[in-house]
């Protein structure tokens, strides 16, 4: 690979067959590395966000310009050289919550796990009828009292109607 720093690449739009194929096909091309992505469909628009390493930021916004042509709305940008990653002594976990939607679920919950010093490292919501739920991948400092941080996050749950729960997650899944 190249020197050239680590891009981010956001691809949505209404979906439909063959985007991701698309995408990664015109980074293969430039010989682009695809180190991390993540997509999703929420309510039947494509939502992908990805690293690659390896050509230019002029070279992968030049060569994605053509998708805007079917709808969708890419963005490329540089990211910033950062090394901030968990301690390896830092514990993750999952945390889920769920109950009658209402404003206010995501906030608060998440409000408690940051003032704990805790990292959302991957979140997913999903609204079905009136049932909202929250699944969220989070990261500890050793140093947190898991029992005092579950009772928190109970208060907080219950000032909003909904339940919560926390729970180690499983180290031999990726």
């Amino acid at each position: 690979m190249t020197d050239t720093p680590s891009l981010a690449v956001t691809v949505l739009g209404h979906d439909r067959p063959g985007i991701i194929a698309e995408v990664t096909g015109a980074l293969a091309d430039l010989g682009g590395n695809l180190e991390d992505s993540s997509m999703t469909l929420l309510r039947g628009h494509f939502a992908w966000t990805l690293i690659v390493s390896g050509p230019s930021l002029e070279q992968v916004r030049e060569r994605l310009a053509s998708l805007a042509e079917d709808d969708l709305v890419v963005t490329v940008l540089v990211v910033p050289e950062d090394n901030a990653v968990a301690a390896p002594s830092d514990t993750r976990y999952l945390l889920s919550v769920h109950g009658g939607d209402r404003p206010g679920i995501v906030s608060t919950i998440t409000g408690v796990v940051a003032a704990a010093g805790g990292n959302i490292v991957d979140l997913t919501t999903r609204l079905s009828k009136d049932l909202y739920v929250v699944v969220a991948e989070i990261v500890l400092p050793n140093t947190v009292e898991i029992g005092e941080l579950e009772r928190e996050l109970t208060a907080a749950a219950g000032a909003v109607g909904v339940g919560v729960t926390l729970r180690p997650e499983d180290t031999d899944l990726l």
